[in-house]
């Protein structure tokens, strides 16, 4: 396997009419997580964000946990104008709550992915910076998210598997736009799903379910828009 290509990200310079949009990822399964909770998260985080948020497109997909394919379909998404925020999703069996990931790194470790490959390089962009910061507004996210009362922190090592390579191929390819956006990796507990009759329960001991974790999501991207100074067009309640 060759080292993967940049992701061109590509400002076609939208029309003043086009909304603004955010863009949510999660990732399906892989070896040792059969049920991989962002994928039943996503979809339901995207259907809240759109209709608290009605002014933006809220573009949702669940990335196969695949070296070349995830960073394939990142391409296609970001390659749209407007993107305001993209905010990817994973799971993480150190993940106690919302672990809000600060760098990403130029590396990856030979592992499986789902279609069992494994990258032939221990780089993820030949040449690129050896760490990419993520653009989140991370302090406020915290304070946000353990004020609604769920647990929450940030991290410096997002891993050497596709979480940590999926935040630095979205990293560099804001980087390449002139009006770039937001882009973050946001690990959840592994066990939030996979339990109970329907296997759509958290473990007993997981200390977030899957209602707080739509709930932080949308703080998530509230905070986000605040940062980046967009008014927060919200339904009336």
């Amino acid at each position: 396997m060759r080292p993967h290509d940049p992701i061109a990200g590509e400002d076609r310079g939208a029309p003043e009419t086009a909304r603004p949009a955010i863009v949510l990822t999660g990732f399906g399964p892989f070896p040792g997580v059969p049920d991989n909770a962002t994928a039943l998260l996503v979809p339901r985080l995207a259907k809240a964000a759109r209709d608290l948020f009605p002014a933006y497109d809220v573009v949702a997909e669940i990335l196969p946990t695949e070296w070349i394919a995830a960073p394939q379909k990142l391409a296609d998404l970001l390659a749209r104008p407007g993107t305001v925020l993209a905010l990817h999703f994973g799971v993480s069996r150190q993940a106690e709550g919302f672990q809000i990931e600060l760098v990403g790194r130029n590396q990856c470790k030979a592992m499986a992915d789902a279609a069992g490959n494994t990258p032939a390089v221990e780089c993820l962009l030949e040449d690129g910076p050896a760490e990419l910061a993520s653009t989140l507004p991370a302090e406020r996210i915290v304070q946000r998210l353990t004020k609604l009362g769920v647990p929450a922190r940030t991290s410096t090592d997002a891993g050497g598997f596709l979480c940590n390579a999926l935040l630095y191929h979205s990293l560099a390819a804001a980087g390449t736009l002139d009006k770039p956006h937001l882009v973050g990796f946001v690990h959840l507990p592994a066990d939030l799903t996979g339990h109970g009759a329907d296997g759509r329960r958290p473990h007993p001991d997981c200390r977030l379910d899957m209602r707080g974790a739509i709930a932080g999501g949308l703080e998530i991207i509230a905070a986000c828009l605040e940062s980046i100074g967009s008014a927060l067009p919200v339904k009336p309640g």
